[in-house]
């Protein structure tokens, strides 16, 4: 640390107060909401400033973590060709490059033989991102698709940060952009089977995916037709085209209830079809199955089940399997020859295929799982955009196996690895990765995915990372990260704790980690960490803890609830002010959101219970962990002031020494969501966070070079 601190930034106390249910709540620092007020601006820079200032001593271990990252890298690589017609599509990686170029050669009857940087005889580059960004603080792809046909390419760009995209449509033989008038959409594009037509969606004012419009290419933008929109509040909406081409799947849901429509492709100024319904707690996706549909559904299935409808009445689902114990089905690709589907088996993602007969129906009972027999492997399908394929793709990846691309005959029943990502400098012998559990005070069993150097001795003193999330099903797996093998080579243990919440133990894993159960979520994250400290693997007074988006609330909240377990926490742009976030319907997502949360506005218990574990409203004049904040300006999601406010009370209620324990906050003022774009900026932005924290749990010397 250095002899002489700067001072914290200081926000003007300027409160405001908050209504509801008798509670009145004044707020100093909610002013701070407005961006384009130039005093928040001002102090969004000064809180960069400070936070340079603060961490000006790491600047030679973030050029060594940069070089680690890089050094692990294949920076000049490839994806494994994808074939999609009679042409093979491939993703390129340049050293040097921040974005890839998507390329593409004729197939010329098997699947080519490609090699890094080195570009085939007639290979085509259909869109050099590289190029594309040049000029651009931020860039960042919403979708990418070729034409039936494939003369054409779409793709939507958003060069801000806020998940507003501009959808440009290119001649592939000419190179020439033959549209880019529709702007500000959000997520999802599909041609007619005509290609003449293109589907998107746009956004409300609350950045819901509300409608799905269709645009009629080269056309003016005002002559477009809506069809179809979503007015509950609660929903979402997407779509996806079927893999044979001849429909267009619409999608709407909240995260209990879901409804279905198909457009006909090759009709595609058809109205919408309803296909399912809507049932209030019944959740659903389909799937176009060329013959019939495919259903997995929730009504009578707390695991999920597997149905099929007839095409002509979309409403009759007949059912063929439901989860077994210990089981949640995901969703289902469908083939002409069998069908895939994606679920979760004993807290790990799996893939089951089923044969499909001559007439199309599926052979349940010759059904097999894909399996590489490791304790944490995750398995989860790749791209696979043929209808007539007889392989299928699929990823495999654990804390210690990088992303490994294999293909099943499904037939023959073999099995090919077509690529497993380079790691240069990586030798997995080196580390050894395990399942840890803990148990709640509730007798729940917490599940802890483990990976640590072999020469780590589980005595109680090596320092720990412990990476949670914890909402909205959202499975955080064990998968390989090459930015960890920097902490890894440091002697941290490096776990994830799969709490209460997420949807790592099924369904019933979601429903006891939310609502009027969201506590459950902070209370497992602390027994976890307890778990590392008591079992040796960690030394107690050296573990960091990270968490990113609602994984910031969770921070935020066992920050609050056990602040003397963690040395130190990095939280991502952290919801940690949900409770006045969930009480204005007018902010993005909010009313979807109350399906996750609760609905405060309207119930006092649900209101009461959220005060109780708000991050923002619930700092207590305790030592706490060191803290980094990030957030973006334009992030959407997350607000950029929930953790201006909170590093802002953070500062002034806590009792810890600031020169120890500091409490830093970056904002990164031209990005979204998912921070800086690009990869090289990435990194820097990820060495920036993780020297601050290997600083803090002292262990910024790789354990080779100790003496």
């Amino acid at each position: 640390m250095t002899s002489v601190l700067p001072d914290a930034p200081r926000p003007a106390r300027r409160p405001t107060e908050r209504h509801a249910h008798g509670d009145v709540v004044a707020d100093p620092y909610e002013w701070l909401r407005d961006k384009e007020d130039p005093e928040v601006i001002a102090h969004l820079e000064a809180e960069n400033a400070y936070a340079d200032a603060r961490t000006a001593h790491l600047g030679a271990l973030r050029e060594a973590l940069v070089a680690e990252f890089v050094g692990h890298t294949q920076e000049t690589d490839l994806s494994v060709p994808v074939r999609r017609g009679d042409w093979w599509y491939i993703t390129r990686t340049t050293a040097g490059d921040d974005y890839p170029r998507y390329t593409r050669v004729r197939d010329a009857g098997s699947r080519p033989e490609v090699a890094p940087g080195a570009m085939l005889d007639g290979e085509q580059v259909l869109l050099d991102a590289q190029a594309e960004a040049a000029g651009s603080e931020f860039y960042s792809l919403g979708g990418l698709v070729p034409s039936p046909d494939h003369d054409l390419l779409a793709y939507a760009v958003d060069t801000a940060g806020d998940e507003r995209f501009t959808v440009r449509v290119k001649d592939l033989a000419s190179g020439e952009i033959l549209d880019e008038a529709v702007t500000g959409v959000g997520y999802g594009l599909a041609f007619s089977a005509d290609q003449q037509w293109l589907f998107y969606a746009r956004v409300d004012d609350a950045w819901r995916q509300h409608q799905v419009w269709r645009h009629r290419i080269g056309a003016d933008p005002t002559t477009d037709v809506l069809v179809l929109e979503e007015s509950d509040e609660r929903f979402t909406v997407w779509f996806e085209r079927s893999r044979d081409g001849r429909a267009l799947v619409l999608q709407s849901s909240s995260s209990t209830t879901a409804e279905a429509w198909l457009v006909d492709l090759e009709d595609p100024t058809s109205p919408p079809r309803p296909a399912g319904g809507r049932r209030d707690g019944v959740d659903y996706a389909i799937e176009w199955a060329g013959d019939r549909l495919l259903v997995v559904h929730n009504d009578g299935a707390e695991g999920f089940a597997l149905a099929e409808a007839p095409l002509e009445d979309p409403t009759a689902w007949r059912g063929l399997m439901t989860a077994g114990e210990g089981e949640r089905l995901l969703g289902v690709e469908s083939f002409a020859g069998f069908v895939a589907l994606e679920l979760r088996s004993g807290g790990l993602a799996s893939v089951r295929l089923i044969p499909r007969a001559a007439d199309g129906s599926l052979l349940v009972e010759s059904a097999e799982d894909l399996t590489h027999g490791g304790e944490l492997d995750t398995v989860e399908l790749d791209t696979n955009p043929g209808w007539e394929q007889t392989t299928v793709r699929y990823q495999l990846t654990s804390l210690l196996t990088p992303p490994t691309v294999a293909e099943r005959d499904v037939a023959a029943g073999t099995t090919e690895i077509l690529r497993v990502t380079p790691v240069p400098g990586y030798d997995p012998s080196l580390y050894v990765e395990r399942r840890e559990w803990a148990t709640a005070a509730d007798g729940t069993r917490v599940p802890l995915s483990v990976v640590s150097r072999r020469e780590v001795a589980a005595d109680g003193t090596a320092p720990g990372y412990l990476y949670g999330y914890g909402s909205y099903e959202v499975s955080i797996d064990p998968s390989f990260v090459p930015t960890r093998l920097s902490l890894l080579d440091r002697g941290v243990v490096v776990a994830i704790a799969h709490v209460r919440g997420g949807g790592e133990m099924g369904r019933a894993w979601y429903d006891h980690g939310k609502l009027l159960e969201k506590k459950n979520s902070f209370s497992d994250y602390v027994t976890a960490a307890a778990h590392l400290a008591e079992a040796g693997l960690v030394d107690p007074s050296r573990l960091g803890a990270e968490g990113r988006s609602a994984g910031g609330l969770l921070m935020g909240a066992v920050a609050n609830l056990a602040p003397e377990r963690f040395r130190a926490i990095i939280a991502g742009v952290p919801f940690v002010d949900a409770l006045t976030t969930i009480l204005d319907p007018s902010l993005p997502l909010t009313v979807g959101e109350w399906e996750e949360w609760g609905n405060p506005v309207e119930s006092a218990e649900v209101y009461a219970y959220m005060k109780e574990y708000t991050p923002y409203e619930n700092i207590r004049a305790a030592e706490y962990p060191a803290i980094f904040a990030s957030t973006s300006l334009n992030d959407t999601r997350v607000f950029f002031v929930e953790p201006a406010k909170w590093v802002a009370r953070l500062r002034e209620t806590v009792t810890s020494d600031p020169a120890e324990r500091p409490i830093v906050f970056r904002c990164e003022m031209v990005a979204g969501h998912g921070g800086r774009s690009g990869r090289y900026r990435k990194w820097e932005q990820r060495a920036d966070e993780l020297a601050w924290l290997l600083d803090q749990l002292a262990a910024t010397e790789p354990i080779r070079t100790r003496g």
